[in-house]
């Protein structure tokens, strides 16, 4: 963060000044929310959670470095104190983003945000210095501690802005004002909460909404193969690029084709010239994301083979997103278990597939082992009833319903399609899977492993990777 002073701070945010000896000492560190990750000049910031609450944890991050604490109540220890903390983290993030004048590109979607974010900015880091959310932190404590990591060298910011209802996005994007805003997608990811997906395009094209005019430089990068995002052109002033397969897309792709590995080879076509990109990413849902990070990289004067370049050499940044590592007896790992919903879960089986055919041609098995993908409402047995019969349409060999209801509406899906004896299987939770799969797997394997967050399965893979461990010892 550029360097403020607490008196500074305390005027930002509407806050008053507890036990601190000198106003004029400024921030020089991070600003954080977890006592660990304090370093010399931090600003903590204490959060009342549900199970934690973060003032009881101020003398502690004082003691560690920390200048002072953002904080609801005097701690006894050099505090700010405010009416609300995240309406001041927010109200702090906002003005050091106006002061520092950096582009500020915003994603949103229903799948792929996460990758598609970590790809946008591993190709524009190689432009110029950029700063982008770590993981999925992409909420409303997240996005601000994010925008705080930025300094007066940071050229360009990289938001990912998540919504689980109406508001959300706009409430994101009055905290840091992008100038580039991107829709990947709207699919059914969150759809029990919103109601349908008519309601999560009105939520996702906040984002749209809130972009500056054309004329003042606001540029809205849709994808041009979803008809509800390529709709969202009307609710913005600023101008639309296109991305995707169609003939109108701006940056589009031809020549798509998976190698041996799985991994998305194709020509790049832009504007201003084409060149040829292979992935280091599994999966040919990939191209759709790298095409809307080069779409980003175009508008912010990138030129085309630099694009290509970078996106060529970029991996993955997030853990347990189509996390693919080869164990020493041969056996293949895929550990896609951050999160899950209808359009991922499809798309890993397509990975999956796509990597296992040079297996199977070698006798080898796929494995999906897969569990409840959460949020879906009065979807949920009709989408995991879908996901157990592509896996069996999609040839993969062996199916694992790890879990529960969910779990038992996905291997009801396999069966449905024609999976019979031991080509599908419901266990009751992760310990069971990873028994189940040290007894039966062989070198050539590969294993893909995908749920929502809350079921936890990439204690599975984890274990899997370690021959000594079970489910619970890492």
């Amino acid at each position: 963060m550029i360097a403020l002073s607490l008196a500074e701070i305390a005027e930002i945010v509407g806050g008053q000044a507890h036990d601190i000896p000198d106003p004029d000492v400024r921030i020089t560190g991070p600003v954080v929310i977890d006592s660990r990750e304090v370093r010399a000049g931090s600003l903590f910031a204490a959060f009342a959670g549900e199970h934690v609450d973060g003032h009881d944890y101020a003398e502690r991050a004082v003691a560690a470095g920390a200048t002072a604490v953002l904080a609801a109540r005097p701690v006894g220890v050099p505090a700010i104190v405010v009416d609300d903390v995240q309406s001041a983290l927010g109200a702090l993030a906002r003005t050091v983003v106006e002061r520092l004048g950096t582009d500020v590109v915003a994603l949103t979607g229903s799948a792929g945000k996460t990758s598609t974010k970590d790809l946008i900015a591993q190709v524009l880091d190689r432009h110029a210095p950029t700063v982008w959310t770590p993981g999925s932190l992409n909420n409303e404590i997240g996005l601000p501690l994010t925008a705080l990591r930025a300094s007066d060298e940071t050229r360009h910011l990289v938001l990912e802005m998540g919504a689980r209802g109406i508001g959300h996005i706009r409430y994101l994007t009055g905290l840091t004002p992008p100038r580039i805003g991107l829709v990947l997608n709207v699919g059914t990811a969150h759809i029990g909460e919103f109601g349908g997906r008519e309601q999560i395009a009105v939520a996702k094209g906040e984002l749209v909404e809130s972009l500056p005019s054309a004329e003042e430089g606001g540029v809205a990068v849709l994808n041009a193969d979803d008809p509800l995002v390529r709709a969202m052109a009307s609710r913005t002033k600023a101008r639309v690029t296109l991305f995707g397969e169609a003939d109108e897309a701006a940056v589009r792709a031809e020549n798509v084709h998976l190698t041996e590995t799985g991994q998305p080879s194709f020509r790049l076509h832009t504007p201003t010239g084409c060149s040829d990109v292979t992935l280091r990413l599994y999966g040919e849902h990939h191209v759709s994301n790298a095409l809307a990070a080069a779409a980003v990289a175009h508008e912010l004067g990138m030129p085309v083979e630099e694009i290509a370049t970078a996106l060529s050499e970029a991996g993955t940044l997030s853990r347990w997103r189509m996390e693919v590592t080869e164990r020493p007896d041969g056996v293949t790992i895929v550990n896609d278990a951050y999160n899950a919903n209808p359009e991922s879960m499809r798309a890993a089986l397509r990975a999956l597939a796509a990597m296992g055919r040079a297996a199977q041609a070698r006798g080898a098995r796929t494995w999906a082992v897969l569990g409840k993908m959460a949020e879906l409402g009065d979807a949920s047995l009709v989408e995991h009833d879908a996901v157990g019969r592509l896996a069996v349409r999609l040839n993969v060999s062996k199916l694992v319903a790890v879990g529960d209801r969910e779990a038992s509406w996905l291997q009801l899906g396999a069966y449905n399609e024609g999976s019979w004896g031991e080509e599908s299987v419901h266990v009751s939770d992760a310990q069971a899977a990873v028994d189940l799969l040290r007894s039966e797997l062989r070198p050539g394997d590969v294993v893909l492993v995908k749920a929502s967050r809350s079921v936890g399965l990439e204690k599975v893979a984890l274990a899997l990777l370690d021959t000594e461990g079970e489910v619970t010892g890492r």
